[in-house]
């Protein structure tokens, strides 16, 4: 499989890479700085340096993938909107390119399910969302996007993450938030799990320990 992976860089996005290339995959990483890819280099592995909210700069680097991966998320000092604007110009690239399998990160914790422990939905994630308000406005925005699209999309949706060490023993559920915590490279393994998982097109994955 070749996949096309924005937010590289980060904690999940360089998981991703690694545990692709491991499993024998092809992999585009798209990032701005190439030297902070933590990903040694690889006959597998192509890096391509564009500006994710450019469509027309990263049409190239989607064109041909089987699947996109979006670890996109906020950094510090940088743009509250990066979420939601980010994965607004991957959707074009794709729709452009005829690429229609995507799997986009997003965040259990800015959104609360009627049947959620009473604790998480009267109190932690509501008090969450205040104090990161900007952030789960982005996140939902972003959900929105994805879910408007004509792709083969599926949201991941993690709690609080970690970076420990990828254990493959997790929970998932469709369309349902669970657990309280899950490492990075945990998420990772669901990602490529959930893209060779056909009914988790059109769903959000609820992963977590």
């Amino acid at each position: 499989m070749r996949l096309t992976v924005f937010g590289a860089t980060g904690g999940i996005g360089t998981q991703v890479v690694r545990q692709a290339l491991d499993a024998g995959h092809k992999v585009v990483a798209v990032v701005r700085d190439p030297a902070r890819l933590a990903v040694p280099a690889r006959p597998e592995l192509q890096v391509t340096s564009a500006d994710v909210m450019d469509p027309e700069a990263i049409r190239p680097a989607v064109e041909g993938a089987d699947a996109v991966v979006s670890a996109l998320g906020p950094r510090r000092g940088g743009p509250v909107t990066v979420c939601s604007d980010g994965v607004r110009s991957i959707l074009q690239a794709m729709e452009k390119t005829g690429v229609r399998r995507i799997a986009v990160v997003s965040a259990s914790g800015f959104f609360t399910e009627p049947d959620e422990a009473l604790i998480n939905r009267l109190i932690a994630k509501p008090l969450l969302q205040r104090i990161l308000r900007e952030g789960a406005a982005d996140i939902r925005r972003m959900e929105q996007e994805v879910r408007a699209s004509t792709a083969e999309w599926t949201l991941m949706r993690p709690p609080r993450l970690t970076n420990g060490a990828r254990r493959g023993r997790y929970r998932t559920m469709i369309d349902r938030n669970i657990g309280m915590s899950i490492s990075r490279a945990d998420v990772a393994d669901a990602i490529l799990n959930a893209l060779g998982n056909p009914a988790t097109v059109g769903h959000t994955v609820g992963i977590g320990y």
